[in-house]
C-alpha cells in the first residue's frame, strides 16, 4: 500500500539538500513518542510496482527515497527497490532499525534509525543490522535528551561503530531539544558523527505533508 508519492528536497542524511522523490508506504509496527508520520499508519492506495516506478520517473529527480511508516513491513518493497535501481535511480531506504535489513539490495543506501530511550521503542532495535550494513549506509540516532545522547555514545563504544563502514548521524527531536545543545555535546566529546537537522521542518511547517 502506498500512502503518497511526491517531490521535495531531501531533509536528512548525507544526501540532505538534494532534489528527491519520496515513496511513502503505509503501515508501521512501532509507536515512537516523537513520530512525525502517524498519518501513514493506515490507508493508502494499492499500486503495482510498475505504477510506482512510472510516477517516480515522472517527477524527474535522480534521487528517490522509500520511506513510511516502516517500508520493510511490505514484502513488495524489495522488488520495488530493485525496479527503481534498474531505472538508474539512486535509491534511499528509511527504516526503523527494528527489522533485519540483510535482504535489502546492496546498492540501496540504507538509513537505519536506532531508537533512543525517549522514543519508547528502544528495546525493539535489531543490533544484528550492524553486520548487514555497508559503506552506502548510515545509522541515525534521533536525540531528545541528554540521556538519549549518553545512550547513543555508549552504544557506539560498545559495538565499536566507529570501526564500521557506515556513517553515523545525530539529529534532534524537533521542538524538544535545541540543536545547539546537541552540537555542543558533540563538540565537547569530539564525537566523529555527522550532526544534522531535519531541513524540511525548518523550511516548511513541521506538520506539513508532502514536503
Amino acid at each position: 500500500m502506498v500512502k503518497e508519492i511526491y517531490l521535495s528536497v531531501q531533509g536528512e542524511s548525507s544526501h540532505a539538500g538534494l532534489l528527491c522523490s519520496f515513496v511513502r508506504l503505509t503501515g508501521c509496527h512501532l509507536r515512537c513518542t516523537y513520530c512525525d508520520s502517524e498519518f501513514a499508519f493506515r490507508g493508502g492506495t494499492r499500486m503495482k510496482n510498475a505504477e510506482v516506478v512510472e510516477q517516480v520517473k515522472a517527477l524527474r529527480a535522480p534521487l528517490v527515497e522509500v520511506t513510511g511508516g516502516e517500508p520493510l513491513l511490505q514484502p513488495g518493497v524489495y522488488p520495488l527497490m530493485e525496479a527503481l535501481l534498474a531505472e538508474g535511480l539512486t535509491v534511499l531506504l528509511e527504516t526503523s532499525g527494528a527489522i533485519d535489513v540483510r535482504l535489502v539490495p546492496p546498492a540501496v543506501h540504507k538509513i537505519v534509525d536506532m531508537k533512543t530511550p525517549s522514543s519508547g521503542e528502544c528495546d525493539r532495535n535489531d543490533f544484528g543490522n550492524f553486520t548487514s550494513m555497508n559503506a552506502n549506509d548510515e545509522l541515525k540516532f534521533v536525540i531528545g535528551s541528554r540521556a538519549d545522547y549518553d545512550w547513543a555514545r555508549a552504544l557506539i563504544t560498545e559495538h565499536r561503530l566507529l570501526d564500521k563502514p557506515f556513517g553515523l548521524l545525530f539529529s534532534t527531536v524537533f521542538g524538544k531539544l535545541h540543536p545547539r545543545e546537541l552540537s555542543e555535546w558533540i563538540i565537547e566529546d569530539r564525537l566523529p558523527v555527522r550532526f544534522q537537522l531535519q531541513l524540511h521542518k525548518y523550511v516548511w511547517d513541521p506538520a506539513a505533508r508532502g514536503v
